[in-house]
C-alpha cells in the first residue's frame, strides 16, 4: 500500500509529508485549496505524463517520493525482473518535474525510465476519477471488466495459447504460399537443369577425353589405308622388297673380288630383313586400328550435347556436374516447403478446430459470468440508492479475436420499464459515478492491486446517494487501501484516516499544506463542510453524532 507521500515545489505546495493508512484515507478542504494537486503529484510519481507548468513558480523543479509497503508477490515479481531491490516489501518511487520541462525518476534511489514507473504503477494503484468514467462508455472495455469479475482467467489463458499458436502457423502458411509462385518458377529451372544434366552422368573433363578419342576414331579409316598402302609399296610387284633382292643378285657373285662390297651386300641383306619386319608391323598396326562408325557416331552425339550445355549454362564439365549437384539439393528443400504447406495446413484446421471449441468453452463462462455480474452490480446500484436502474449484459457470439469470440456491452435502463440500452445513451455524470463504484465494488477483491483512489467520484450526487457512497468506499476500504477526495461530509464521516488539505498566505505566497486530523480536527472539518466556515455548537454535535454513527457501520 501507499504509506507515505512527500511533495516539495509542487504548484502551491511547497512541501507536505503525506502519511497515509490501510482503510479508507479521506481528503478534505475548501474548493482551490490544492486537491487536485495531490492527485497529480501521485499521478506523476506513477509514470504519467507531466508538464513543467506544475512545478512551483520560483523553484528548479518539483519533487515527488512515495513510499510503499507490504509488496505484493506480483510487484515482487515485476521488480525482480527489472532488476530492483525490494528489502522488506518496501520501495519508494521518485519523480521529478524540473522547470525546463525535462524529468528524473528513481526507483530505490536508482534511476528508472518513466515507462517503467508506469509498469509498476499499474501494480501498485488504480485511480478512479471523472475522465475513468469513459471506461463505462467504451463497450471495447465491458469484456475485460466482465473478465475482472470472474476472477478465474484459465479458460482465457488457454485460449489465448491456442489462439497464438493459430496465428503464428496461418502467419507461417501466408508467407509460405506467397512464396510459392517464385518457388514453382525456380523449380521448374531446377527440374531443367536437372533434366539436362542428370541423365548424362558427366565425368569431370570428360569432354577433352572425348575430343581425343574423337579425332581418333575420325582418322581410323585414312590410318588403315595408309598403313596397307605402306605395306604393299614394300611387298608388292616391283616393290621395294622385289628391288632389294634384285640389288642382291646382281652383286652376289662378286663380294669377295672387290673389296668393300661383301659389307655392302650384308647391308643389303638386313635392310631387306628391316623392310620385311616394317612391312609386318604396318600389316599388324593395319588390323589392330578398329573402324567402328557406331562408337564414331555416338563419340559425335554425346560431345555435341555436352558442348551444347557448356554453352547454354555457360559452364565447363566441372561447372555442369556442380550445377547438378547444387540444383538436386535445392529441389529437394523446395518439395520440403511443399510438404510444410500441407502439414501447416493440416495443423491450421486442427488449431482452428481446438481454438473454436476453447472460444466456445469461454462463451459458456462468460455467459454464466454475466448473470452473476448484472445481479451483483444491480445489488450494488439498489444499496448506491438507485433502485430503479436496472444492468444488463448484452452479449454476443462474434468473429474470434485473441480475447475469445464474445463481444460485450453493458445496458441500463434508468426507469422501470424502459428497455435497457448502451450506457452511453442513457447515463448522467452522477450516475456514471455511482456505477462505476458499483463495477469496482463487485471487482475490489478479485485482483492483487492494494491502492484504489476516487477523485470527486461524489459528483452529482447528495444526500442519501452520498452516504450510501461512503458506506460502500468504507466497505471496500476493509478489503483494500481507499484514498478518496470528497467535498461531502456525508462520504468524509466514514474515513478511517481523515487529511485536510488547506490554503494559506505566508507573506506575498500561497502554500498549501496537509494536515492529519484528530477527533477534534474532524469534528470541525465536517462541521465547516455541513455548514459552512466558524460552525455552530449544534453543527460541532451534529458532525460529532455523524461520525459516531459512521464507526458504527
Amino acid at each position: 500500500m501507499l504509506k507515505e507521500l512527500y511533495i516539495r515545489n509542487l504548484a502551491v505546495i511547497k512541501e507536505a509529508v503525506i502519511p497515509l493508512t490501510a482503510g479508507l484515507n479521506i481528503f478534505t478542504g475548501e474548493t482551490g485549496a490544492g486537491k487536485s494537486i495531490l492527485i497529480n503529484g501521485i499521478n506523476a510519481v506513477l509514470g504519467q505524463r507531466s508538464t513543467k507548468d506544475i512545478v512551483r513558480t520560483g523553484c528548479d523543479k518539483a519533487e515527488i517520493t512515495a513510499l510503499f509497503t507490504d509488496l505484493s508477490p506480483e510487484v515482487c515479481a515485476k521488480l525482480d525482473e527489472l532488476g530492483f531491490e525490494h528489502e522488506d516489501g518496501e520501495i519508494t518511487v521518485t519523480r521529478e518535474i524540473s522547470a525546463d520541462g525535462g524529468s528524473v525518476s528513481r526507483i530505490n534511489h536508482r534511476t528508472a525510465s518513466v515507462s517503467l514507473l508506469k509498469e509498476i504503477g499499474l501494480l501498485l494503484i488504480n485511480i478512479h476519477g471523472q475522465h475513468d468514467n469513459q471506461v463505462l462508455l467504451d463497450s471495447e472495455k465491458h469484456l475485460e471488466i466482465l473478465d475482472s469479475f470472474g476472477g478465474d482467467d484459465t479458460l482465457l489463458m488457454s485460449y489465448r495459447e491456442a489462439f497464438r499458436q493459430l496465428q503464428s502457423t496461418a502467419r507461417r502458411l501466408g508467407e509460405l504460399k506467397k512464396q510459392e509462385q517464385s518457388r514453382i518458377e525456380r523449380s521448374r529451372y531446377l527440374n531443367e537443369v536437372i533434366s539436362d544434366i542428370g541423365g548424362l552422368e558427366i565425368r569431370e573433363n570428360e569432354d577433352e577425353t572425348l575430343e581425343r578419342e574423337y579425332t581418333a576414331a575420325k582418322n581410323s579409316e585414312r590410318t588403315i589405308i595408309a598403313a596397307k598402302n605402306a605395306v604393299q609399296a614394300i611387298t608388292g610387284e616391283n616393290a621395294a622388297n622385289d628391288m632389294l633382292v634384285s640389288a642382291e643378285q646382281e652383286i652376289s657373285g662378286y663380294t669377295d673380288d672387290v673389296p668393300g662390297l661383301s659389307q655392302l651386300y650384308e647391308r643389303l641383306t638386313a635392310a631387306e630383313i628391316e623392310l620385311a619386319d616394317i612391312a609386318s608391323g604396318l600389316e599388324e598396326l593395319a588390323d589392330k586400328v578398329e573402324l567402328d562408325g557406331q562408337r564414331l557416331e555416338y563419340l559425335s552425339e554425346r560431345l555435341n550435347t555436352i558442348n551444347k550445355l557448356k554453352r547454354k549454362y555457360a559452364e565447363d564439365c566441372a561447372g555442369l556436374i556442380k550445377l547438378y549437384d547444387e540444383a538436386s539439393a535445392e529441389i529437394s528443400l523446395l518439395e520440403s516447403s511443399r510438404g510444410e504447406i500441407e502439414e501447416l495446413a493440416a495443423e491450421r484446421e486442427q488449431l482452428l478446430h481446438i481454438v473454436t471449441e476453447r472460444a466456445k468453452a469461454l462463451y459458456d463462462y462468460r455467459e454464466e459470468t454475466a448473470q452473476r455480474f448484472a445481479e451483483r452490480v444491480g445489488a450494488e446500484l439498489e444499496f448506491l440508492n438507485m433502485s430503479g436502474v436496472i444492468i444488463a449484459v448484452r452479449h454476443e457470439k462474434g468473429k474470434l479475436t485473441v480475447n475469445g469470440m464474445d463481444t460485450v456491452e453493458f445496458l441500463i435502463s434508468a426507469n422501470k420499464g424502459e428497455e435497457p440500452k448502451p450506457i452511453s445513451k442513457i447515463a448522467s455524470g452522477g450516475e456514471l459515478s455511482r456505477i462505476m463504484l458499483a463495477l469496482k465494488s463487485v471487482i475490489a477483491d478479485k485482483d492483487s492491486i492494494p491502492t484504489m483512489i476516487f477523485d470527486e467520484i461524489d459528483t452529482g450526487v447528495s444526500g442519501k446517494a452520498a452516504q450510501k457512497i461512503g458506506i460502500k468506499l468504507r466497505g471496500i476500504g476493509k478489503v483494500r487501501q481507499v484514498i478518496c477526495v470528497t467535498h461531502l461530509s456525508q462520504i468524509a464521516v466514514m474515513a478511517d484516516h481523515h487529511l485536510m488539505i488547506e490554503k494559506n498566505i505566508v507573506g506575498d505566497r500561497t502554500e498549501t499544506r496537509v494536515a492529519e486530523l484528530d477527533m477534534d480536527g474532524r469534528v470541525a472539518e465536517i462541521a465547516r463542510i455541513m455548514g459552512g466556515e466558524d460552525p455552530s455548537e449544534l453543527m460541532l454535535e451534529n458532525a460529532r453524532a455523524e461520525i459516531g454513527r459512521a464507526m458504527e457501520i
